[in-house]
């Protein structure tokens, strides 16, 4: 066990070599989130007045559905990182080697959730510095961080397994093109529950990306529901580790086909 958690962090840090080489990539990540932040944010400020947001600012609102969103967003593509090392013959010449095979999917996998909490963070500060207000303090936001962590490790295998399967990039950019927007707005990233059609709030009861977001506003607000943060975070945990599993599966089905 140890071998393989040394050897999952050696990946990961030869993933994070590539992205601190690259810093371009982390300005532009950051670029549709302050667009949903500050112009979405503005748009609909009035939308709050209908209720059911349990706030009076919209952006306080939008805050934790951008941070969840942006963390779905960025994982569903770690696929194209793994096809593109098997196009490369990168990940086959490592298939030569003893390094354990958790660590070559999981390396990937960790590595994104690092980002994905730098990139929660810097969004959480951007919003702070827009006017919103996080009455749950820094407990709070480190909960909404690690809920957008845990989803972008449930999308982020769930990727990887993809690009094992089908290694073909027009498959990956269509899935991931076709489920992104139906799963941002079946969920409440952007509009209060209450004021949702309710045949949409059955179906963001179960949405990963709802849970994350449900979960991390209960915690920034006055007055956490802990039995709800509690809830939804464990299931989002037990997805996560399910999505690891069956990453790890279909890597050891691709190495006994190559």
């Amino acid at each position: 066990m140890s071998t393989a958690i040394s050897q999952t962090w050696y990946m990961t840090q030869r993933q994070m070599m590539v992205f601190a080489r690259q810093p371009a990539y982390a300005v532009i990540t950051l670029i549709q989130p302050v667009i949903w932040l500050f112009l979405f944010g503005n748009l609909f400020r009035k939308v709050v007045e209908l209720g059911g947001f349990g706030t009076t600012s919209y952006l306080d609102y939008l805050v934790p559905g951008v941070v969840v969103m942006s963390a779905l967003s960025s994982n569903m593509w770690a696929g194209m990182g793994m096809l593109e090392e098997i196009q490369r013959g990168t990940l086959n010449r490592f298939l030569t080697t003893p390094v354990s095979r958790a660590a070559l999917m999981n390396g990937n996998v960790v590595h994104n959730g690092l980002v994905t909490a730098l990139q929660s963070v810097v969004i959480v500060l951007l919003g702070l510095l827009g006017g919103a207000d996080y009455p749950g303090g820094v407990g709070g936001v480190l909960i909404l961080v690690l809920a957008s962590v845990l989803l972008g490790t449930v999308f982020g295998a769930l990727s990887n397994a993809l690009g094992m399967l089908v290694q073909e990039r027009e498959s990956i950019i269509g899935i991931n093109t076709s489920l992104l927007l139906p799963l941002t707005f079946l969920s409440s990233a952007f509009m209060a529950p209450a004021q949702m059609p309710g045949w949409m709030r059955h179906i963001a009861d179960f949405n990963p990306l709802n849970w994350a977001m449900v979960a991390g506003r209960s915690a920034m607000s006055a007055h956490p529901d802990w039995s709800v943060v509690g809830s939804r975070g464990g299931a989002l945990l037990a997805l996560a580790v399910a999505a690891v599993w069956l990453s790890i599966r279909t890597f050891h089905s691709y190495q006994r086909s190559v």
